[in-house]
């Protein structure tokens, strides 16, 4: 063909039309290349879609989906478990609240792993960053403790104490309990005039060692419960009434912080004695509960089968309450007639 031009507009030279040409090609590449890239994506995207949907049980609500995680070990393969769902939760307590008996309660459940008190360590709640570290670390099934069940564990979690650092940065862990889907257990005591007893009884063992030179917060034999028992704390009366309101203004303010959590609040007092407790000597259900219903919510609550649960750990102050205190009058005689009297009959300690 000729590429003479009539005598009209005049025609673009060779050079030029195909540089034009070969830029068309590759715009078009271009496009080709992205819309394959695209759909590659959403394949990808809708395998991982069809994969959580695999996983999801079908009687799990839809409101509660949230609350409902397959976690990926670094540390280990789950293998069969994979599509084990697992709930997370932290039980938020003070010591000598019973937090300790509770967890060992819920660890003899075979689907449940509560890993202690993680924030003991000053390291792992020094900052925001450190704990939130640590917490990722835990809800990805990689924190291995001698109650972690590992592959097929349902319910994972801590036990974490107000006096570690939760309370100080809880604007920060609220937002991270709500977008990770952690569930919280308050467990406190009503009778925090029986918590104050169990502190002092238990600071002083801590230097006495009345246990052939060991402190051991937690006994599992009578006899010791006993040899630990034997001790009759002190209690300062100028200061205990300003002491308990303290306790209970940090409780409420801990409520009020956590709030807008998925949360249940329990009592030391609503499991003493629970019918759904296997005693570790006599081997047979308790009897004397008046709310035997008490762990059956809480397993409920951690969405795990309701079944009996045991502990090892044996009660150290069972005895009434004047006979715990060593200037009992003192302390009966400063609490009469004030807000907190209706702890000294003792009659919440079987609620």
């Amino acid at each position: 063909y000729s590429l003479k031009s009539s005598k009209g507009a005049p025609i673009l030279p060779r050079p030029v039309f195909v540089f034009f040409v070969a830029l068309c090609g590759f715009y078009v590449c271009y496009l080709s290349f992205n819309q394959i890239t695209l759909e590659n994506r959403r394949e990808g995207y809708n395998g991982e879609e069809q994969r959580a949907n695999i996983c999801r049980k079908p009687s799990v609500p839809y409101e509660e989906l949230h609350y409902v995680h397959f976690p990926k070990p670094t540390s280990y393969s789950r293998g069969e478990c994979s599509c084990t769902p697992v709930r997370f939760f932290v039980i938020v307590s003070m010591q000598r609240s019973g937090s300790g008996w509770f967890e060992t309660l819920l660890n003899s459940h075979p689907n449940i792993s509560s890993n202690g008190e993680i924030f003991n360590r000053v390291d792992r709640r020094e900052n925001i960053s450190s704990i939130l570290q640590t917490l990722n670390k835990l809800y990805n099934l990689d924190w291995l403790t001698s109650a972690a069940k590992n592959e097929c564990t349902a319910a994972f979690g801590l036990k974490w104490m107000l006096n570690q650092g939760i309370l100080e940065n809880h604007d920060n862990i609220v937002s991270y309990l709500n977008k990770k889907g952690v569930s919280i257990i308050f467990l406190f005591r009503r009778n925090t005039l029986r918590r104050v007893i169990s502190v002092l009884a238990n600071d002083y063992d801590k230097d006495a060692k009345q246990l052939n030179g060991t402190h051991k917060s937690h006994v599992h034999s009578k006899e010791e419960a006993e040899i630990l028992a034997k001790f009759k704390p002190k209690l300062d009366t100028w200061t205990l009434i300003a002491n308990i309101r303290n306790i209970e203004k940090v409780i409420k303010d801990c409520l009020d912080h956590f709030k807008s959590t998925r949360h249940m609040i329990l009592y030391y007092e609503d499991i003493i004695g629970n019918s759904n407790v296997v005693n570790s000597f006599n081997k047979c259900p308790n009897s004397g509960s008046t709310n035997s219903q008490a762990l059956s919510q809480v397993q409920e609550f951690l969405r795990v089968p309701v079944r009996p649960l045991m502990s090892r750990q044996v009660k150290i102050h069972t005895r009434p309450l004047p006979d715990l205190v060593k200037n009992w009058e003192d302390v009966s005689s400063k609490l009469n007639g004030r807000e907190f009297a209706h702890f000294l009959d003792g009659s919440d300690y079987g609620k």
